[in-house]
């Protein structure tokens, strides 16, 4: 496995070991990917041709449109909307065999389920889910730092047990599923109790007793089912990790 996966991998996972605040290592390692992206598309890669090219042909979803526009390099934004908007132009415009309007509905359709950032980002973050496994498989350090994670949200979860079963043979398949689980497991339950007791203390007989670990129990949980990672206007995390 190349080390420009593994190197951030450990990193991540290193991070959150030390520091629980730091959460699930893998929604860690999204929002770096996302971050570099973002600040590629509008900085070194935005006038690269070929980038060129793959941004006019899928464009941006709105999150990541917003997540741009927010960084306050519109003359950037602008370069890359010029482009984008006049080789659609030409693409929407109907006409041709087909009937009416098809030519529009096909580009509109395809344009609205594309984004070059989403689709990096989702490359290379496969990539990193499947390092972990690999780490996990052959650097004999490793499975000490996947069981000292804070948590997995239950996305990546999946995530981690699906390459699980593609990487490793029954055996490793279900001694690695064993790990993961534990973590995720012993989190749930304590995240189970402190929303529980969340709950509690908006009654009246629990006045006087301490908040524990409750505070912020709704948001953590709201982590923990969903990833903190942020999500696209379909409702999909962006690149569908």
């Amino acid at each position: 496995m190349e080390q420009i996966y593994t190197i951030p991998v450990n990193e991540a996972f290193e991070a959150s070991a030390s520091d629980a605040s730091c959460g699930c290592p893998l929604c860690t390692l999204y929002r770096k990917l996302e971050e570099n992206e973002l600040e590629l598309i509008l900085g070194a890669s935005m006038m690269e041709p070929d980038v060129r090219i793959q941004t006019n042909r899928e464009g941006f979803c709105r999150l990541h449109y917003d997540m741009m526009f927010v960084r306050k390099n519109r003359l950037g934004m602008a370069l890359t909307l010029e482009s984008h908007l006049k080789e659609l132009k030409d693409e929407i415009r109907d006409g041709g065999l087909g009937a009416p309007g098809a030519r529009p509905v096909k580009r509109i359709a395809a344009m609205e389920e594309s984004c070059y950032v989403c689709r990096r980002i989702a490359f290379n973050f496969e990539h990193m889910a499947e390092t972990v496994v690999y780490l996990w498989d052959t650097d004999e350090k490793f499975p000490a730092k996947l069981e000292a994670q804070p948590y997995f949200c239950l996305p990546h979860y999946r995530k981690l047990l699906e390459y699980g079963q593609k990487r490793l043979g029954r055996k490793k398949q279900a001694a690695f599923a064993s790990a993961v689980g534990r973590v995720v497991n012993a989190y749930m339950d304590s995240l189970t109790e402190d929303v529980s007791w969340f709950c509690k203390k908006f009654d009246y007989r629990y006045d006087e007793e301490p908040w524990y670990n409750s505070k912020d129990a709704v948001e953590r949980a709201i982590r923990f089912l969903r990833s903190d990672i942020h999500v696209r206007d379909a409702g999909k995390p962006g690149g569908k990790a």
